[in-house]
């Protein structure tokens, strides 16, 4: 089982419950697959850098998943059938990812918290 990393980008037309409903049905294609959720992110509306669609927001999603690489191909071809996702990237993670993303997820990195401790 190797660790993988994937974040995708819906289109912002969406409201609450369809961006909720696609999420769900992309955790169920990895589910379906045999694939193990570590983590899940909802990073929100976002500005994009460059307009995708002529779009200028998005709503950005993140999920950390253990599975075997088959599932990767399976979640990727859900991903172009679908017209709410406007990009998404899939990555494998190694060891130094994995240890990264802990401290990240930890807060190690929260400058907020360091500065009001100052």
């Amino acid at each position: 089982m190797k660790n993988y990393e994937t974040v995708f980008i819906l289109t912002p037309v969406l409201s609450d419950d369809q961006m909720k409903d696609a999420v769900g049905k992309f955790k169920k294609v990895l589910q379906d697959n045999g694939a193990k959720i570590t983590n899940e992110e909802n990073w929100g509306l976002k500005k994009l850098a460059y307009p995708i669609q002529h779009k200028s927001t998005g709503f950005y999603q993140l999920f950390e998943f253990e599975g075997e690489t088959t599932i990767v191909d399976a979640l990727e071809t859900e991903y172009r059938r679908d017209e709410k996702i406007m990009r998404f990237l899939t990555t494998a993670l190694d060891k130094h990812a994995l240890a990264y993303n802990a401290k990240r997820k930890s807060g190690a990195f929260n400058k907020k918290k360091e500065e009001a401790a100052s």
